[in-house]
């Protein structure tokens, strides 16, 4: 077809920045492991711990609050867990909140017991229900005490793009002491990372979304006086908190990717956020039936999650690729999977609009001809549908 390729999958992950690519060039010969107490062994120290300042004082915390994971799944799995919470208040946590539309590292990578988990349920504006929520906290504390609940959202959800209302839900946790989880993975050089924008006590990212290395992630604790339970063990390395030899070079990227995802960023993202609308628009004029998830309520600015009935969402990838376009069909962990997205049966699509969604996610190097290409080939795919409707008629 073309072999001209054109990528529109970032929420799958993105391009290895110049800044982070130059970083980790410049430190590639510190080999020395960083737990050894020879010149070696502290040269790479040195590049993990200034990483780790860096990285601190983006998100307003010290130093010792940033705890280093081999990315997003890592870290979910080290936090969600009843052993994690308040050092005065040793009791384990008893319930564990999570929305229904989370990621499978979230709703899958837990280590509750099936019987303390409970589903937040979700509108078919993909928001969480808040009212339900302040009712289920209220029980609970009343039943288990003050801190005795642990709850685990999205600021930014990965298939559609859709913003959480973390304020109001910081709000309704407050009086209880709930843990607020926070995955920040997708929102992380898109939206504002200061704590009111962002709030919640504990935070976890990728490097690999926004420009870093794959296979480096992080913790940050924000609420003081936070434990977690490792589960990586044996080792000493990152404060007791994550067993396993770091990765200088990688670590150095993160910290690159991050400083250099956040520098321009009000000015990136409404850029893409106009050639997003483009897009839309172009797709609503080619196809009046075709439905935009989730947008009637605040999305990352990079993220179209387009549905269309009678086209099954394998299919348009399929014919994306070989038109020469990146895109998915949700998760790209979940990619090659039978069956249909949970984000949107969650949020009560109908089957047949659900199987035809696709995700098309933009990034810093989009250009307005990309999304004009795009459309052509929106067109070009969808016309057969038109034919099939046609004929059916």
């Amino acid at each position: 077809m073309t072999s001209k390729r054109t990528y529109l999958d970032y929420n799958a992950t993105a391009p290895l920045c110049v800044e982070a690519r130059a970083a980790m060039a410049a430190v590639e010969r510190t080999f020395g492991n960083p737990s050894s107490v020879h010149a070696e062994g502290r040269a790479a120290r040195a590049l993990i711990e200034d990483a780790r300042e860096r990285i601190a004082e983006i998100f307003q915390v010290s130093a010792g609050d940033v705890i280093f994971t081999s990315g997003g799944s890592e870290a979910a799995a080290t936090i969600l867990s009843p052993g994690t919470g308040r050092r005065e208040n040793r009791d384990p946590v008893s319930k564990f909140l999570v929305g229904a539309t989370e990621h499978d590292c979230v709703l899958r990578g837990h280590r509750f017991a099936t019987e303390m988990v409970e589903i937040l349920k979700v509108g078919r504006d993909g928001l969480l229900d808040i009212e339900h929520l302040a009712q289920r906290i209220e029980y609970l504390c009343e039943a288990h005490g003050p801190e005795s609940t642990m709850v685990a959202l999205q600021a930014a959800n990965n298939e559609t793009g859709i913003l959480q209302p973390l304020s109001d839900v910081r709000d309704v946790l407050e009086a209880s002491g709930a843990l607020l989880v926070v995955d920040a993975v997708q929102c992380v050089g898109r939206t504002a990372l200061d704590r009111e924008s962002l709030p919640g006590d504990v935070l976890f990212m990728s490097a690999h979304k926004f420009g870093g290395p794959k296979g480096s992630g992080a913790i940050v604790l924000r609420r003081e006086g936070i434990e977690i339970d490792p589960m990586m063990r044996g080792g000493g390395q990152e404060r007791n908190q994550r067993a396993g030899t770091e990765n200088p070079t990688a670590i150095v990227g993160f910290a690159a990717a991050l400083e250099a995802a956040i520098h321009d960023r009000e000015i990136v993202q409404s850029r893409i956020c106009g050639l997003r609308n483009t897009l839309e628009a172009g797709i609503l004029a080619i196809t009046p039936d075709a439905v935009i998830v989730g947008g009637s309520v605040p999305r990352l600015q990079n993220t179209a999650c387009i549905a269309i009935s009678g086209l099954h969402a394998e299919t348009s990838v399929i014919g994306f690729d070989l038109r020469g376009f990146a895109v998915s069909a949700g998760s790209a962990c979940s990619s090659g999977k039978v069956g249909a997205s949970h984000v949107l049966e969650a949020m009560g699509l109908e089957a047949d609009l659900a199987s035809s969604a696709i995700r098309v996610s933009l990034g810093k190097e989009t250009s307005e001809d990309e999304v004009e290409r795009f459309l052509e080939a929106w067109r070009e795919i969808t016309c057969s549908l038109e034919e099939r409707r046609r004929g059916a008629a």
